[in-house]
């Protein structure tokens, strides 16, 4: 229908103008100063065309010249950026095939032909560090930090090469430049908290860490590393607050609140954690201003009042009262301890109160008690220390940090796994080391 419409349209536009060009004068006359032109209708029409012709070509052809210069300069740019993009191939596939030279030859074409845009640079700083040249991709990382929009990329480099030289500090500082620089990452928080863990910052761990982190641990170690008392106290109570199981946040707490002279408030806070969790080091704070021997089986009965049934409690009732002379009572407390507690500290005690009984009437049963309880000793499982148990390595003392492994908050106090040995194929020399948790 519309090529109908069009056709009939075109016919009538025809026969308009075939009418028009006959309705003209036959002669045409035109006189140009003193000159005097008669020429017929149909030349006249066909001069003119020509003329409208000629005028086109002449101002299309002045155009071209005027504006050659402007389009020589766009060829030529265009040109540049199709050499430069396929520059950028060639270095991202040198880059690929892990061909360096030939990555940094062809990323130094893209900057020759595309400029140093975020993009060339950033591969030409990927492609110098493939080729080994430190001192180039520091100069690149620079410059791209220096550019408004992508100055996160250079800065993003410059950390990971702090981090490579473990420059702890200057990658601290680069980081917290690039969290200016692009607020949010969740890449950046990562690799700032990775800092401070590595740095000992515990605050600022605690400042970075999310709530699946172990901050419990941070807010302990940042409370036991503070200068300030007060900060100290806020920290300590918080990490108590947070896990009272923790027996680092709790000695931290109770120790700030005996500084500040606060013992009543010192012997809830050990109780509670006693509760939680009992730990020697928790008894050992709690007794260390005692020093009568029948105070301290008392002050021990009072620390275990909440937990007494526990093997910990009796194992501390026992020796508390075996220094306090309360012989019966040791033995009930250690043999009570040892029904769950199959640990050599357990049987030793045991052998200790056989020998303040090894007296009088009762030597000889004494005696057996104590080769029994050494026999024990010998075969019990190991004490209780603290290790971590991402690793199974052992630690002197609780560190918010495996100093082994860097695993945040997995240095705990228990029995460590048991070691053995296990031949490969019967090959001794093939034999491996298996970590079995106890």
């Amino acid at each position: 229908m519309r090529r109908v419409l069009f056709l009939l349209l075109a016919a009538a536009a025809t026969a308009l103008l075939t009418t028009a060009f006959f309705s003209l004068p036959r002669m045409v006359h035109a006189e140009i100063g003193a000159y005097a032109i008669d020429v017929s209708a149909a030349a006249a029409v066909v001069f003119l065309i020509i003329g409208l012709v000629v005028f086109y070509i002449v101002a299309r052809a002045l155009v071209g010249f005027l504006t050659f210069p402007k389009h020589w300069r766009r060829w030529r740019r265009e040109r540049a950026r199709r050499r430069g993009e396929r520059a950028v191939t060639k270095a991202l596939v040198a880059l690929a095939a892990g061909d360096g030279a030939a990555a940094r030859q062809a990323s130094l074409r893209a900057r020759r032909l595309l400029g140093d845009t975020p993009q060339t640079l950033l591969l030409a700083a990927y492609a110098a560090r493939q080729a080994g040249q430190d001192a180039e991709v520091a100069a690149l990382f620079e410059t791209l930090a220096r550019h408004r929009e992508a100055s996160f990329l250079g800065l993003r480099g410059l950390f990971q090469q702090a981090v490579g030289r473990e420059d702890w500090d200057g990658a601290a500082q680069l980081a917290r430049r690039a969290e200016a620089a692009f607020p949010g990452a969740a890449w950046l928080r990562r690799e700032r908290l990775a800092m401070a863990l590595r740095r000992g910052a515990w605050s600022e761990a605690l400042a970075l860490a999310g709530p699946e982190a172990p901050r419990a641990a941070y807010a302990a170690a940042a409370a036991i590393a503070a200068p300030d008392a007060a900060a100290a106290l806020r920290l300590a109570r918080r990490a108590f607050q947070d896990d009272p199981r923790l027996t680092a946040a709790a000695l931290a707490y109770a120790e700030r609140l005996r500084a500040a002279g606060k013992e009543r408030a010192v012997a809830r806070v050990l109780r509670a954690a006693w509760v939680a969790n009992p730990h020697p080091d928790l008894a050992a704070f709690a007794l260390a201003p005692i020093t009568d021997a029948m105070a301290r089986f008392r002050a021990a009965e009072t620390l275990v009042a909440g937990r007494e049934k526990d093997a910990e409690s009796h194992f501390l009732l026992a020796r508390a009262a075996l220094e306090a002379g309360l012989i019966g009572q040791a033995r009930h407390h250690a043999e009570a301890a040892s029904a769950t507690l199959r640990q050599r500290r357990v049987f030793l005690l045991l052998a200790d109160i056989a020998g303040r009984e090894a007296s009088g009437e009762h030597r000889a049963a004494a005696g057996e008690a104590l080769a029994a309880a050494l026999r024990q000793a010998a075969a019990a499982d190991p004490d209780p220390a603290w290790h971590c148990d991402a690793c199974a390595v052992p630690v002197a003392a609780w560190q918010p940090v495996c100093p082994a492994c860097g695993v945040a908050g997995r240095v705990v106090w228990g029995v460590p796994p048991r070691i053995s040995t296990r031949a490969l194929g019967g090959d001794p020399a093939k034999s491996t080391v298996l970590l079995t948790p106890r």
